[in-house]
């Protein structure tokens, strides 16, 4: 029976071992797993707190439902009864700039009539199909603050696309890979020769398709509803966990990966104990992962310190309606950087989900800090609470204290795809070549999202069976 080795129970660990063991089962395939997590509760940054009649998302709130990976393993899982889908509401997304908020828009005419962008803006927009912007040279990694400049211009870049990356990625649009971080745009760029014309060729499409009876996406990526679970997103990674029972070793902070004598690889945790492997399958963050690689190959390690990561402080604020006097209709807002504020944004967290805040009470999300502002994690509560209600004030018009406040620090928080992630990445696989039965998975390679995350557990799974 062939002994697999699993490190990290986050997201991705959880559903590798998870399906590692139902595909191994369906394949007829024996396998003893074993998943170490360092930490006493698995589930890795999901984590919902629940307090005070409040739940508080400790780090991610969801999945989009427009791509199948989260859903299929909820299906499998027989949980797929308990999912919670965002309401409408979801829909309105907000930028501040100007001292106000603009609801993004969506079409042509709500982008005409929107004061987000100027005239001026909207003229270097319109000229975005022009043949004559340039395309980068092939093989050169463009960032993504080139490309906005580029096809979109200046004013495009710093209130829609720098906003956009820091909410998503918590990055910094002057070092991120366009490739790595939207690899569909950069797809629709070299297909169509400009997103406009994209759009419109993509939208002709689809109207033909749905004609037809197909599903299809969006031109510029899958949309879908935010989808998560009543008692929180935290109910996935648990209940993967109990399913899963005592393959799941918490409490075991593992130190080291090192040649084996009997296996191929041996697995050393810091309370001294030990565990055989034929596959070792490192669901942890880079970062981590190269400390514990560090001995047995110092390529692989050293690549993976090349990926760095952003912190992120998490800020929930809770309130009575009457206290807040404008309306909650909608998902939040993002700021872009040269609005000069702490935060990168605000959620509404109450109104997507009706259920996270009491009766009569909401729930307020807030960012502070990411690949711009790596020091915004070291400031004090108060100091945090501070500068979170100076931006609610200027954004929202909130002056009111909040009557629950929880502050939640993320020292080494997202993966940054910055200029060259596409390099480390085919580095990585050219060295593990030389390590057969060593696997990586996770969010720091292929996308950080939870739906990214399952599907990079789906391709581990099958990359282990394929080795014994």
């Amino acid at each position: 029976m062939k002994k697999i080795v699993i490190i990290g129970g986050g997201i991705s660990g959880l559903a590798t071992a998870w399906l590692l063991r139902e595909k191994g089962r369906a394949a007829g395939k024996d396998q003893n797993i074993t998943l170490l997590e360092k930490e006493e509760r698995p589930g890795g940054k999901i984590r919902s707190i629940k307090s005070d009649g409040y739940t508080c998302e400790w780090g991610p709130n969801g999945f989009l439902d427009s791509k199948p990976q989260t859903l299929d393993l909820c299906r499998a899982l027989g949980v797929e009864q308990n999912l919670h889908r965002s309401n409408d509401n979801a829909r309105k997304r907000f930028i501040f700039s100007g001292g106000e908020l603009h609801q993004l828009p969506d079409g042509a005419a709500a982008f005409l009539r929107s004061r987000l962008i100027s005239w001026p803006g909207k003229l270097r927009l319109a000229l975005e199909p022009t043949p004559f912007i340039a395309s980068p040279p092939a093989g050169v990694d463009e960032t993504l603050a080139a490309f906005g400049r580029r096809r979109l211009g200046g004013e495009a870049l710093d209130k829609l696309i720098a906003p956009m990356v820091s909410g998503i990625f918590a990055g910094d649009p002057e070092t991120m890979s366009l490739v790595s971080c939207f690899p569909r745009i950069a797809e629709l760029e070299r297909e169509y020769g400009g997103l406009i014309r994209a759009m419109i060729l993509l939208a002709k499409k689809k109207k033909r398709d749905q004609a037809e009876g197909k599903i299809v996406s969006s031109a510029a990526g899958p949309g879908g509803t935010l989808t998560s679970f009543r008692e929180g997103i935290q109910y996935l990674p648990d209940a993967l966990a109990a399913s899963l029972g005592d393959i799941v070793r918490p409490g075991s902070a593992v130190t080291s990966v090192s040649k084996g004598a009997d296996t191929p690889y041996l697995v050393t945790c810091r309370d001294g104990s030990e565990a055989a492997a034929d596959v070792v399958i490192m669901a942890s963050p880079a970062f981590a992962a190269a400390e514990m690689l560090a001995g047995l190959d110092g390529r692989i390690a050293g690549i993976l310190q090349q990926i760095p990561y952003a912190s992120m402080t998490v800020v929930c604020f809770g309130y009575s309606r009457g206290q807040i006097g404008r309306s909650l209709d909608g998902f939040g807002y993002l700021i872009p950087k040269k609005e000069g504020l702490s935060t990168l944004g605000t959620l509404w967290d109450s109104s997507m989900f009706e259920n996270r805040a009491p009766e009569g009470k909401v729930l307020l999300r807030s960012m502070m800090g990411g690949a711009c502002f790596p020091e915004y994690v070291s400031l004090s509560d108060d100091e945090i609470v501070a500068r979170v209600r100076k931006d609610l004030s200027l954004t929202m018009g909130i002056d009111a204290e909040p009557e629950f406040i929880r502050v939640f620090r993320h020292p080494q928080a997202i993966p940054q795809y910055t200029v060259g992630h596409g390099s480390r990445l085919q580095a990585l696989a050219e060295a593990l070549r030389l390590q057969p039965g060593l696997i990586l998975t996770g969010n720091s390679y292929r996308g950080i999202g939870l739906n990214d995350c399952v599907a990079a557990a789906e391709r581990a799974a099958d990359e282990a069976l394929a080795q014994i």
